[in-house]
């Protein structure tokens, strides 16, 4: 078996090992690191009261363990043509509160269109740590209202290296104030403000779990339509129908929801069409079926995936969304009462405080269970310590005697290896020296050598001193000179001895002797 199979082996056991972990951890850290105020667990009621004019609907719905169940829905008729005032309208909803046995649910309340503007805006990514102070600042640029007079939120929608785009909605305070007065008047909170179309496209999400179509409202008075992108409302229109000719009418439709279904198609997004008919004939709805070549899904004639109590034809569909968009774990909503500050949900710390009051029992109880044992143990391990306490000792003296022998074998062969024997630099130097060389002076300290004689030619001395193991550095601590009398060179030469290790000096000890 080569290397190359060896590595490969252990390679793919490596590889199947991390999968094997990752699909036992994963698991495992989900359930170890799960809060009880997780959303999907958490048990939540919610009313939901849409206002339209002429009524408002009511839909109440609870969530237990990620199910969300539709329980009860209503329509209160109010004075045609106008928006229920503020004082019936709470009084309203607290006669539904106590139809539907809701006295704890929280109440979200879903304005009309008309009384909210859309914006998408982009801010440097700069930004984006501080995205509440920003928009509140720049809100009377972006919208028609001031943060001060208004009540906004906003979502992040997409984010490049340089921006951050924002889907805000926002809608006048005055109108929205007074019924939160009414309600309050009657004990009752307002916990989430929404929007109508809002609602209508979490409705449309959760029932065929896709984010992106073009949704259109068709009543007597006219009609509403939106571009639903990504959860968000990206385009919108209305308007009214000037003429009973229902063929005009499908015309008109046809013609607004055009550039929507354009703009769809080059997001590279289905081209689907969801349609909403209120107390209109069926003969509008042929037409317009005949008409539209897209995926069309007639809200009123489509399956909502939820358990509904009463006819689906008459359903309250805006404040059927708006429970789902209440109750919806996980999802992004929005919250015109936020005012663009999304607070990080606080986990409960009762069942927490239980749960670690129990473990604290059971740890007490695992300590003090063996403590009579554990006394007895030490107790025998103390006796068995005095018996052989002289054994120790005896130990103890023959490790100093042991230490004391191997430091002084360490200081000898560091002395051996440390610093070469001055014999063998000799015998070094002489197997180095040309025959014509002679030494009359020689010294050798514990670093350096140094050497005076005379040669044939000293310049070839140091190329043979160098290329020694012995010794570096060498060079002629004098200049040489001719000694025509002995015909030779006479030289002076140091060098350094190669690999000597120099410790340095121990500081002095000073003992002081103190009087009594």
């Amino acid at each position: 078996m080569n290397g190359t199979t060896v590595v490969r082996k252990i390679t793919s056991l490596a590889s199947s090992s991390s999968s094997t972990l990752k699909q036992i951890g994963n698991p495992l850290w989900k359930i170890l690191s799960f809060s009880p105020a997780d959303e999907r667990v958490y048990p939540l009621k919610n009313i939901s009261v849409s206002l339209e004019k002429g009524k408002a609907s009511f839909a109440y719905g609870s969530r237990f363990l990620s199910r969300m169940t539709l329980r009860q829905t209503r329509d209160f008729s109010f004075e045609e043509g106008r928006y229920p005032q503020p004082e019936v309208l709470a009084s309203s909803v607290s006669l539904a509160l106590n139809e539907f046995a809701a006295a704890k649910a929280e109440i979200t309340l879903c304005i009309p269109k008309a009384w909210a503007v859309f914006k998408t805006a982009e801010f440097p990514l700069a930004v984006k740590e501080n995205l509440p102070d920003v928009l509140s600042y720049e809100l009377d640029r972006i919208t028609p209202f001031s943060s001060e007079n208004a009540w906004y939120d906003f979502r992040v929608v997409g984010e490049t290296a340089e921006k951050i785009t924002l889907f805000i909605v926002a809608a006048k305070a005055d109108m929205i104030n007074q019924y939160r007065e009414a309600f309050m008047e009657r004990g009752l909170q307002i916990s989430r403000i929404t929007v109508n179309l809002l609602c209508m496209e979490a409705l449309s999400s959760y029932r065929d779990g896709k984010a992106d179509s073009l949704f259109l409202e068709i009543t007597k008075e006219g009609y509403e339509g939106a571009l639903f992108l990504q959860h968000t409302v990206t385009n919108t229109f209305s308007g009214n129908f000037q003429t009973e000719d229902e063929t005009i009418q499908a015309d008109i439709l046809m013609s607004e929801m055009q550039p929507l279904l354009d703009a769809l198609k080059l997001s590279g997004k289905p081209e689907r069409i969801q349609v909403l008919f209120r107390d209109r004939s069926t003969s509008l709805r042929e037409i317009l079926k005949s008409r539209i070549i897209h995926p069309l899904t007639v809200v009123n004639e489509s399956d909502p995936k939820l358990k509904i109590p009463g006819e689906t034809a008459h359903l309250p569909y805006a404040a059927v969304g708006g429970v789902l968009e209440s109750l919806w774990p996980k999802r992004k909503n929005l919250n015109l009462l936020n005012k663009g500050r999304h607070a990080v949900q606080k986990t409960p710390v009762g069942l927490t405080a239980i749960l670690l009051l129990c473990l604290l029992a059971l740890w007490v109880l695992y300590i003090l269970a063996p403590l009579q044992v554990e006394e007895k143990r030490i107790q025998e391990i103390d006796q068995q310590i005095m018996q052989r306490k002289e054994e120790v000792r005896k130990v103890e003296a023959l490790k100093k005697e042991i230490e004391n022998i191997n430091k002084e074998i360490a200081s000898i062969h560091n002395f051996k290896t440390g610093k070469p024997m001055a014999i063998n630099i000799l015998r070094e130097l002489t197997t180095i020296l040309p025959k014509t060389a002679w030494l009359t002076r020689l010294r050798i300290s514990e670093t350096k050598v140094e050497m005076e004689g005379y040669a044939g030619s000293a310049t070839g001395i140091l190329a043979k001193l160098e290329s020694s193991p012995y010794f570096t550095k060498a060079e002629f601590a004098s200049p040489t000179f001719r000694d025509t009398r002995l015909n030779a060179d006479r030289f002076n030469i140091k060098m350094e001895i190669e690999g000597v290790q120099v410790e340095p000096p121990k500081p002095v000890k000073e003992e002081e002797n103190e009087e009594e």
